[in-house]
């Protein structure tokens, strides 16, 4: 594993890689790795013939800065991981490599409804902050492939977005949600719950397979009593939604065929924790 600080000397170590035609897949994470990042990166090494990884906990996507002060950094542990899963690259980028000209006054992206509702709504300015980071690191690693998560089912839609805004090229890959067997979804935020706070969060995958099973039959109810498992798990809720898999929108008529998604978002004490399932 090759590692680069500097964005330049990436670029121009990727440019002589792939003169020969070989691809790159792009892992982007803010590190506190755990198996769900370790899987987007054996994705990638089956898809493509470079994996790059990158490490940079964004400061812009804090709307809350003591959420940003307080994000878990394992660094050595992280490297450690990626070692032993065959990362070619590491990028390990720093604040002023990536905002040369600071983190104020930057550019603004239209990303239409996505940002009024859901994340969007309870995050604001939370996807402007992706948009800007994720912009800079397109552009040093010029990917043609890049893979992120389903857990961050609206990010994902926020990414596809950027690439047809900015015509990037890279192939956006939504890659399975890895849980626990308890069934949690893997998070870096995980790392800051207590032990009664993790056995609490569980309660957000029991609420989504409740709407999985019963929210096309009885749609209120099913919202009703997910609402009710969560509360019961001491989770303050910012939001459940079954929506449209494809615009977000609500889902008014649960017997048609539109292909749906849950999604939940709610504080586990002041550890905010999101899950999403297809239905």
């Amino acid at each position: 594993m090759i590692l680069f600080k500097r964005s330049a000397d990436l670029s121009d170590w990727l440019t002589r890689e792939t003169i020969s035609g070989k691809s790159i897949g792009f892992v982007p994470t803010m590190g506190a790795l755990h198996e769900g990042h370790i899987s987007l990166i054996t994705i990638s090494k089956k898809e493509t013939d470079i994996s790059v990884c990158s490490i940079f906990v964004n400061p812009t996507q804090f709307n809350d800065p003591k959420d940003f002060q307080k994000y878990p950094i394992t660094l050595e542990k992280d490297i450690a991981l990626l070692e032993e899963a065959g990362v070619d690259v590491l990028f390990l980028p720093g604040v002023a490599g990536l905002y040369p000209n600071g983190t104020t006054g930057l550019e603004h992206y239209d990303l239409g409804s996505l940002e009024t509702v859901l994340e969007g709504k309870y995050r604001p300015g939370h996807f402007q902050g992706v948009c800007q980071v994720m912009n800079r690191l397109l552009s040093i690693v010029r990917p043609d492939h890049l893979f992120m998560g389903q857990k961050d089912y609206q990010q994902c839609m926020v990414i596809a977005r950027l690439l047809t805004l900015m015509n990037l090229p890279a192939q956006l890959h939504r890659c399975p949600i890895i849980r626990e067997p308890d069934g949690l979804a893997m998070s870096s935020r995980n790392q800051r719950l207590n032990p009664a706070q993790r056995a609490n969060a569980t309660a957000i995958y029991r609420a989504l397979q409740l709407l999985g099973q019963q929210f096309r039959v009885a749609p209120t109810t099913a919202l009703v009593t997910a609402g009710a498992i969560l509360k019961q798990a001491d989770f303050h809720i910012d939001y459940i939604s079954v929506a449209d898999a494809v615009t977000l929108e609500p889902v008014i008529d649960p017997a048609n065929d539109t292909p749906s998604v849950a999604l939940i978002a709610a504080f586990q004490g002041e550890i905010r924790l999101i899950d999403n399932m297809i239905l």
